[in-house]
């Protein structure tokens, strides 16, 4: 890995990122073929938050969140910022002052691999985080990484300008070759689940509306009335 600072990225389309952080992380996940889905140790440091932009990513050394400070520089208004680390770690590599940083650039998330503290005061300023792990542990400014390069976060590959989703569900990744087809995809079945949610509102059961029990009954499950009759 060469330290080094890309400053021009190629963004994901503000439409199709608007359509996904709309549906949000469950849908849009199935929407890509289910694949992009950040592992599930990747939770918000506060609940209630629903983020959709693209990625500023950034690789650090563990322990170390020299390249964060760095990465502040490149964001743009709707940017969410990746953090992966070169090694699995837990401090706490982010806190209130680079998240008052970074919502003077407009910047509207952090993801990262890694762990978050001054979890009231996030959540005070509404600055969502997701994160690997709370901690008060502090860190160092001591090594260098990059900014604006691919890197792994959370088990997903992440290139920079990729839409990045996320909620109370997790975090997924939209590659932005992807972004277009997989919003309009994502759309198709949000409106889709919404006439079944009415259907199943007004009282039709799932086993009817999927019609699911021709396939059970090929499968061997039976229906009896009392115990006995097994």
């Amino acid at each position: 890995m060469k330290p080094v600072v890309v400053r021009t990225i190629k963004r994901a389309d503000s439409n199709a990122i608007g359509t996904l952080g709309a549906v949000g992380v469950s849908t849009a996940h199935e929407a890509l073929g289910r694949s992009g889905l950040m592992k599930p140790y990747l939770r918000p440091v506060w609940a209630g938050a629903q983020i959709a932009g693209p990625a500023v990513t950034v690789l650090a050394q563990p322990g170390d969140n020299w390249m964060i400070h760095v990465a502040v520089e490149q964001c743009q208004k709707g940017d969410v910022l990746v953090v992966g680390c070169t090694a699995d770690n837990t401090d706490g590599m982010f806190g209130e002052l680079l998240a008052t940083a970074l919502v003077a650039r407009g910047v509207i998330g952090l993801i990262i691999d890694a762990g978050a503290r001054d979890v009231k005061a996030l959540k005070e300023m509404g600055f969502p985080v997701w994160s690997r792990a709370i901690s008060a542990k502090g860190t160092v400014k001591a090594a260098l990484g990059a900014v604006n390069i691919p890197v792994v976060c959370a088990g997903v590959n992440v290139v920079p300008g990729d839409v990045v989703v996320a909620d109370d569900d997790g975090v997924v990744v939209v590659p932005n070759n992807l972004a277009v087809e997989t919003a309009a995809k994502a759309q198709k079945r949000h409106d889709d689940e919404d006439g079944k949610r009415k259907r199943l509102a007004a009282g039709e059961l799932s086993l009817d509306m999927y019609k699911m029990r021709e396939g059970l009954a090929k499968a061997g499950l039976m229906y009896v009335d009392k115990p006995e009759d097994v």
